[in-house]
């Protein structure tokens, strides 16, 4: 990627289902996941794995929900993040780390996939405020999320898929929990 190329963010619709599944790829982006991780019990999860959360999350999309961004370089789908509302995101009330903080009305933002080549070049901070944005004009007040605080240490992509603190401050967050030493809860108030 390039200082110049122009990104465009758009939510996933029905019409961009190739696309999304463009970059997912045969794998499913993270081992099969396809975004489905914190939408369903960890035994359904097993048990669809790749093929059946392919199936669950298409039927999301196909059905007109928006479960998140795609960020596209020169009309080519680079990214992903997944943000709605945290009611659809059962298994975050089912962690001892990431339950809810107050009974505020939040959306979430779980997870962001970024192509190979794309990685470490800002896209991820780019496609967190195109969440925000597509929050905002869903009527959200507060965005949440829930990324890993590594402390400066070096972290693999897959282990970082909720995104990084220093990201989400950046972008404004702000932590409001921390039950965990390596995972805050932060939250961005909507003006």
């Amino acid at each position: 990627m390039t200082q110049t190329t122009q990104l465009q963010f758009h939510p996933v619709t029905p019409d961009r289902w190739k696309d999304f599944e463009k970059l997912f790829g045969p794998n499913g982006a993270c081992a099969g996941c396809w975004c489905m991780w914190w939408r369903l019990p960890r035994a359904e999860f097993t048990q669809k794995h790749y093929a059946g959360n392919k199936r669950a999350i298409k039927k999301i999309i196909t059905t007109g929900q928006e479960p998140g961004m795609l960020a596209y370089a020169d009309g080519e789908p680079i990214g992903w993040c997944a943000i709605a509302p945290r009611e659809v995101y059962p298994s975050l009330d089912r962690s001892n780390v990431l339950q809810r903080v107050d009974d505020q009305p939040v959306w979430s933002v779980t997870c962001f996939y970024i192509a190979r080549g794309y990685r470490k070049h800002g896209v991820t901070a780019l496609l967190l405020q195109a969440a925000i944005q597509f929050a905002r004009q869903h009527g959200a007040k507060i965005v949440e999320g829930y990324p890993i605080d590594a402390g400066g240490e070096k972290k693999s992509t897959t282990s970082v898929f909720t995104g990084v603190a220093s990201t989400f401050a950046q972008a404004g967050f702000v932590e409001v929990a921390r039950r965990s030493p390596t995972r805050p809860i932060m939250r961005y108030f909507i003006k």
